[in-house]
């Protein structure tokens, strides 16, 4: 057997695997060293292709095919730089619990560390932020390596599935002549057609003893659950279940998934952003428990509130098993499925006579959310205006890609919950503005949903190049580009009352005419001047397909004021509220 079949030989058998493991989508960047494993690759009729030239941009796009479709997504690239731009997605990855599995070719070892072309080191090239690395064997076309090709792949798929899912990395030292031996039996294997093993995965559940400890703790509330980002589509059902059982109030996250859809939002509490940035309401509020689930909320006046109240019983559960309690704040951490704890939880529950606590919450959410719908009477631009706006606009069985700084703090605050199905996503792993654009177009390439993605003007130029997979794919998008020309984020934060050099390190203003770009990538574009011309857009774009881009521009000022203003009218209110619930106790 010469070097070229036993090259594809090997290849063939890792690739043949791969799809027998559930894999089916795979974002390739061209490059020479990657050949053999990107053309074998292509000629799997079980494999869906995605070529995408920016590293950077094809790891966030694989991310956010990941991210929408629930299972892992391959990424294949040359060696040299090429690996090191996929470093920020695979972040991303690890922290978002996101199953990647990362294909890297490479120079053959007496070609490291010799001054050859396009050769770094890339053992271990992501550290600690993959959950596996290997560095494959050299290509052999031996029986015996491809069973361990088989093996090794299957290993990697069910590694970046396994709780906490996250990104596997796997080396590929390739020799040349880098052309494989192509024919039509490629992926016909002699042994073990469907799968060489099968990796069977459960969930984590508690024991008995321990399952009635909790019970008997969180019956004696008051108390509230914390929903931060999550996506088992079985959790809605099983804690609003829960919640009812303790009559306990969800303080829902809008990542949480709970804030629209056609179950009942009796339990929701989503306007606990603006209610907890009240000292008053804190204290009035106070729970004896919280049962936390998910990764930590945007709300930062929801971390101050589980932070002051550390005298609380405080119950991380985690099926991942990890330690998401950045405010060191917890008293126990409960390793089980989520959706398992809750029903095995409720199942053991009478139903709770709490209804004063809960009712206390209810009350305050509803005059919050009464005072912060007075936005929709701002007649200027305003970015707050618009994500109060979007549970009317956006239709039944859609997904919102939101960025990060403001845009998701908004959402935060002014996106109530709703009976529409509009499943939401972020980037909230490592919180960075880089890679939204292309995660949310991988995330259009296998959604069935119309896809709407909220960002900011410096996110939007960040990943500008990102807009080539919708040009390429024909994907279908509507960009709500908020722009006002820098990073609002820092009006909000101490840094402002500096305003020497606020400008210069801080606002940085690009002032750039995104219209060119939008047009270069095939894509509409439309800079709204006054709400209506925005409702006449948004109904013109939304059966056209393709990109579109509908821009909004605001003043950074006025959106600080607005907010604060806001803020204010809520506090008196609420304020009030209290004193009057506190006099008819």
């Amino acid at each position: 057997m010469n070097h070229q079949q036993a090259l594809t030989k090997y290849l063939a058998a890792f690739v043949g695997e791969m799809v027998n493991s559930g894999i089916t989508e795979v974002v390739v960047s061209p490059g020479s060293r990657s050949t053999p494993i990107a053309m074998v690759m292509a000629e799997h009729p079980g494999l869906n292709l995605h070529v995408h030239v920016d590293e950077r941009s094809a790891a966030f796009f694989a991310l956010g095919i990941a991210k929408a479709a629930r299972k892992p997504v391959a990424i294949l690239c040359t060696s040299g730089t090429a690996a090191a731009n996929y470093y920020p997605a695979i972040i991303e990855a690890g922290i978002s619990r996101i199953p990647l599995m990362v294909l890297t070719a490479d120079r053959p070892h007496e070609l490291r560390d010799v001054g050859a072309p396009q050769a770094i080191d890339q053992i271990h090239l992501y550290g600690h932020n993959v959950k596996w690395f290997v560095e494959m064997s050299p290509p052999d076309g031996g029986d015996e390596m491809a069973r361990y090709a088989r093996t090794v792949c299957a290993r990697a798929a069910a590694t970046a599935m396994r709780q906490p899912a996250g990104p596997v990395h796997l080396n590929f030292p390739v020799r040349e002549p880098l052309i494989p031996a192509l024919e039509d039996s490629l992926f016909e294997f002699s042994e073990r057609k469907e799968r060489y093993v099968n990796i069977q995965q459960g969930e984590l559940s508690l024991d008995e003893s321990t399952l009635e400890a909790l019970a008997s703790a969180a019956g004696n509330g008051p108390g509230v659950i914390v929903c931060g980002p999550m996506e088992d589509e079985r959790f809605t059902e099983a804690v609003i279940h829960l919640a009812e059982k303790l009559q306990y109030p969800i303080l829902a996250d809008p990542l949480s998934q709970l804030r629209s859809g056609s179950h009942d939002k009796g339990m929701i509490i989503d306007a606990y952003d603006t209610i907890l940035r009240i000292p008053g309401a804190r204290k009035f509020l106070e729970p004896k428990l919280i049962l936390r689930f998910g990764a930590m909320p945007v709300s930062k006046a929801l971390s101050l509130f589980i932070k002051e109240n550390r005298q609380a019983r405080q119950i991380v559960v985690d099926g991942g098993s990890g330690w998401r309690d950045p405010l060191i704040s917890a008293t126990e951490m409960v390793y089980c499925d989520e959706s398992v704890f809750c029903q095995q939880l409720a199942s053991r529950l009478d139903k709770s006579n709490n209804y004063d606590y809960v009712g206390k919450w209810q009350t305050v959410n509803q005059r919050a959310k009464e005072q912060l719908a007075e936005i929709r009477d701002v007649p200027e631009l305003s970015e707050g205006k618009l994500f109060c706006l979007l549970a009317d606009l956006l239709p039944h069985q859609a997904a919102l890609f939101v960025g990060n700084s403001m845009p998701i703090r908004d959402l935060d605050t002014f996106f109530f919950h709703t009976e529409k199905q509009i499943r939401v996503l972020a980037n909230r792993g490592a919180n960075g503005i880089d890679g939204i654009v292309s995660t949310a177009l991988g995330s259009a390439a296998v959604m069935k949903e119309p896809l709407y993605l909220v960002l900011g003007d410096l996110t939007f130029f960040h990943d500008l190049n990102g807009l080539i997979a919708a040009k390429l794919y024909k994907l279908n998008i509507t960009i709500f580009l908020v722009n006002n020309n820098g990073g609002g984020i820092f009006s909000f934060l101490p840094q402002a009352e500096h305003p020497k050099h606020f400008e210069r390190l801080f606002g940085t203003p690009l002032d750039l005419d995104f219209s060119h770009a939008i047009e270069m990538y095939g894509g509409s574009y439309v800079p709204v001047t006054d709400w209506d011309h925005f409702h006449q857009a948004f109904a013109e774009l939304k059966d056209e397909p393709g990109l579109k881009v509908i821009e909004i521009s605001t003043e950074r000022d006025r959106n600080l004021s607005e907010h604060r203003n806001l803020w204010k009218s809520v506090s008196r209110e609420i304020v009030l509220t209290i004193e009057g619930l506190d006099n008819e106790a």
